[in-house]
């Protein structure tokens, strides 16, 4: 699966470049009107076209892109912060009231999806791009607990284990010096298939108008913006979903060949 791994990372690396390019230049200005050049098809001037407002679909799929990796980045690393230690404390802890409680946590987030999350802090807080954060960090954290409580379980049978608890070490030591190193990379695979689905969830999010706000560029909210004119101007729904596509299969591909490679019994199997 090399081959998926470079494209996967190929893919993903173009959107990535694309927003730390678009902090120190982008085609043309996102924040200006431009009645004369509206819905332009894509050509030498505007080589996406532009939008309703006269503005360029390049540059605010550039712009665009910040917006969406950084709500994942930052949901996915809520997800783990917070996941992984509770999942770790559950194994140490297996049959206990906490592991029972977490477990039980975990059930009930999972009865909700991140759109009825979101929904509902956007009814106290009102929608924003780090409400959508909060909402799509609050669904990942059941997913890495669940995740390291179970991968944990089986490695506190292990040898190497029984032996550090003989030497005295405690549950918080065996965790964090020979538990959690050998499920990072289970961690790091889940990771990369989470920051695609925050990906998606943002642009949903923002496509039903509870993600970012204008005038912050998103790509869900491009999407939703191009709904009344994609009879006349095809080209401002092609784009926003080309690049949420192009971006979530690139990280798909990253995570299935990430997997193949850290994982020692496929590398054995393939052997």
């Amino acid at each position: 699966m090399k081959a998926g791994l470079i494209l996967g990372a190929g893919l993903a690396g173009v959107f990535v470049a694309a927003a730390l390019v678009s902090f120190a230049w982008v085609p043309h200005d996102i924040g200006g009107v431009d009645i004369a050049a509206r819905l332009r098809p894509p050509g030498a001037g505007h080589l996406l076209g532009t939008d309703h407002f006269g503005r360029d679909i390049l540059s605010m799929i550039m712009v665009g892109a910040r917006t969406s990796i950084a709500v994942a980045l930052v949901a996915v690393g809520i997800g783990i912060g917070v996941g992984v230690p509770l999942g770790l404390w559950a194994a140490a802890r297996r049959g206990s009231w906490a592991d029972e409680v977490i477990s039980r946590a975990g059930d009930l987030i999972f009865a909700f999806p991140s759109l009825l999350i979101a929904v509902m802090i956007t009814a106290v807080f009102g929608p924003s791009a780090v409400n959508a954060i909060i909402a799509i960090g609050i669904f990942n954290i059941p997913v890495f607990a669940r995740l390291a409580r179970g991968a944990a379980m089986s490695l506190w049978t292990r040898d190497y284990v029984l032996a550090a608890r003989v030497a005295g070490k405690g549950g918080f030591r065996i965790s964090a010096e020979h538990i959690l190193p050998n499920i990072a990379n289970l961690l790091i695979v889940q990771g990369t298939i989470q920051f695609s689905l925050g990906i998606l969830a943002e642009a949903g999010l923002s496509y039903v108008g509870l993600g970012a706000q204008p005038p912050v560029p998103s790509w869900g909210r491009m999407l939703a913006d191009s709904q009344t004119m994609i009879a006349i101007a095809p080209h401002m729904a092609l784009f926003p979903g080309l690049a949420i596509l192009l971006t979530v299969l690139g990280l798909n591909l990253l995570g299935d060949g990430l997997r193949d490679l850290l994982d020692p019994r496929l590398r054995r199997r393939r052997t």
